[in-house]
């Protein structure tokens, strides 16, 4: 898993107990998603507990590849500092059908994005914050 400078100024979250692993387990390439210790049911965002089964959870690593589940790309531009385009994308990770999060696409031109585009996570380190990203990879 690949580690980049921030490459875009980011609207981050405060760090606790219930997002900590998330946010910052980019700094050992690992991509740190909630997984329930009774039904082992990944989920995302993380909550402090299994939305399914009410169970307890631990942070545990997935292997940050997935599929582009939908996606747009922006051409409004929102923020002088966040120049347009810039793909937002719903990622389905492969670990469990229905894991999906939310995170931009780099590294990818406007034609060779599609629903189902393979993608794999990278990193954009931002202070305390290790923010993922996803780009493509070969089919």
């Amino acid at each position: 898993m690949e580690l980049t400078a921030p490459m875009t100024p980011r609207i981050l979250p405060l760090l606790d107990d219930r997002n900590r692993a998330f946010w910052t387990g980019g700094k050992n390439g690992e991509l740190l998603l909630e997984r329930c210790a009774r039904c082992e049911r990944w989920q995302h965002p993380p909550v402090g507990r299994c939305e399914a089964c009410e169970g307890e959870v631990v942070h545990a690593p997935v292997s940050g590849s997935g599929t582009v589940f939908t996606y747009t790309v922006n051409v409004h531009p929102f923020h002088p500092d966040v120049p347009p385009p810039y793909v937002i994308a719903l990622v389905e990770l492969l670990e469990q059908p229905g894991l999906r999060m939310v995170a931009n696409i780099v590294g990818a031109e406007e034609p060779q994005l599609r629903i189902g585009l393979p993608v794999q996570v990278a990193f954009e380190h931002a202070g305390e914050h290790y923010v993922p990203i996803f780009t493509p990879v070969d089919d």
